[in-house]
């Protein structure tokens, strides 16, 4: 130990103190050099869009810094970026500067933020004589800016809402921490000053995209020409032009998302044509690039073409479902009526003009009327369907065709314990169709427990373990009738 260190170790615990804040004040006094970078310095943005408010975008600009340290400044960057996931970097490999520290300025510069930060400071009010028109400026201190405004002038106190006091507020500068955009500041440590490249990439919310499908069923409905698109909503507060866009189909764990920092603005809309887009695989998931670059505004939707499938073969079912609850007591309706449901499927392959991996999204489909208008029949939600899987779509409930159940015997075999309850039911299903053509109709029955079918008069398939299934043929403006009894035991 030194003798100059048992000096300062000597000394009052006081003095040793000062000495440190006085050493820390001056590190932080310390000017540094800020610089901004804008949009006009970027020469690519790339966007990557998920399916649950999520992006990833990778931003890259050509700078200029001055050696040693810096502050960056890097404007327009997302309002709802997440600062934690951003990473610098060149993207030629070189070495990127070391970033210090780094700071989100999201306290935009707006009337009322100007005036919060001024709380504790003078402004001018400049007033105007109604009659003369003369301006006269007083100086007021703002106490408080907190729904309206408290200001202390020499003589008295005076209170109000912004947009309604009689002057106007005159500011002598704006404070640093209040942006006209949203700013990314990253503290460097820069060892070149020549020009480079430099990339920020970062996760953001406020911007989304889903799969809508818009179909057209032929004459005939055994045909369907399916259309995707991919529509866009940015929310995030800047654009991205030029952007290389490419889509995330699939579902990304993610932890849950802190409380949002800000609200939702008034949504714009348009609609773009685009190249379709190509698919790849993406460890579990299917990435979507759009074949060129497009521009997505802020506040802005948009539509990007997805896939066009012509002439997709699609099947027509109508389809009447009962449920399990009817065997297990007597049922007092003399008749129960039931829906029937109208689906059409299609099978997700090349031979139907698509094989490409459908991102879930809705399906609208469209029929032709007689004076060849197209109509709206009805629209469902698709999950993501792989290749080859087969969509099934529900349109909505049949008006021509109707159908009601009837029990017609209950017995309860016996009842004393778990798999000792025995019922025997019988029913019968009258179907009627009102069109001047014969139609098919599909029954499924849920049977609980273990069951079995004792009588029928149209043979059944077993669906799964506990569905009965029946295909019937409806004559043209008549009627067939379905009866069945039926033993289970849970």
């Amino acid at each position: 130990m030194t003798a100059s260190t048992t000096k300062r170790l000597n000394q009052p615990l006081w003095i040793t103190a000062l000495t440190l804040v006085a050493s820390l004040e001056v590190v932080m006094a310390e000017p540094v050099n800020e610089i901004q970078t804008t949009l006009e310095d970027q020469t690519e943005v790339a966007v990557t869009i998920y399916n649950s408010n999520l992006a990833l975008i990778k931003d890259q600009r050509q700078i200029r810094l001055p050696e040693g340290r810096v502050d960056l400044a890097f404007r327009d960057v997302s309002a709802h970026i997440k600062p934690q996931t951003a990473l610098l970097r060149t993207p030629n490999g070189d070495q990127a500067p070391r970033v210090i520290e780094q700071n989100f300025d999201f306290d935009l510069l707006t009337p009322s933020a100007l005036l919060e930060k001024y709380v504790g400071r003078d402004v001018g009010l400049i007033s105007t004589h109604p009659t003369t028109g003369e301006q006269t400026e007083e100086t007021a201190t703002v106490l408080a800016a907190n729904e309206g405004v408290v200001l202390k002038l020499s003589d008295r106190i005076e209170t109000g809402h912004l947009q309604h006091l009689p002057y106007r507020i005159v500011y002598r500068d704006i404070p640093s921490n209040l942006r006209d955009r949203p700013t990314l500041v990253m503290r460097l440590d820069n060892a070149t000053a020549e020009p480079q490249a430099l990339e920020l990439s970062y996760l953001t919310g406020g911007l989304s995209w889903q799969a809508d499908y818009v179909g057209e069923l032929n004459q005939d409905e055994t045909q369907l020409d399916l259309t995707g698109w991919v529509t866009l909503e940015n929310r995030s507060g800047t654009g991205y032009n030029n952007a290389k866009l490419q889509l995330v189909a699939g579902d990304v764990n993610r932890a849950p998302e802190p409380v949002a920092l800000f609200k939702n603005i008034a949504e714009r809309r348009t609609m773009d044509a685009a190249p379709p887009m190509q698919e790849e695989t993406l460890f579990e998931y299917h990435l979507y690039s759009l074949a060129e670059p497009t521009n997505i505004a802020d506040n802005q939707s948009k539509q990007v073409s997805l896939l066009a499938a012509p002439g997709a073969t699609v099947r027509k079912e109508l389809l009447i479902q009962g449920g399990a609850g009817v065997y297990q007591r007597a049922l007092g309706d003399l008749a129960q009526t039931l829906d029937v449901s109208v689906f059409i499927e299609f099978t997700n392959d090349e031979s139907s003009n698509l094989g490409l991996p459908l991102p879930a999204g809705t399906l609208r489909v469209y029929k032709r009327d007689s004076a060849g208008h197209a109509q709206f029949i009805g629209e469902d939600v698709i999950d993501h369907t792989p290749k080859n899987e087969t969509v099934k779509v529900l349109l909505g409930q049949s008006f021509d065709i109707t159908a009601s159940r009837k029990q017609t015997d209950f017995n309860k075999r016996s009842g004393s314990g778990p798999w000792q309850y025995e019922y025997e039911s019988a029913f019968e299903i009258v179907i009627h169709n009102a069109k001047p053509a014969a139609t098919e109709v599909t029954v499924q029955e849920q049977l609980p427990g273990d069951w079995q079918i004792l009588k029928e008069s149209a043979p059944h398939q077993k669906g799964n373990a506990r569905t009965a299934v029946w295909t019937l043929e409806i004559p043209a403006e008549g009627s067939t009738t379905l009866s069945y009894s039926a033993r289970v035991r849970l």
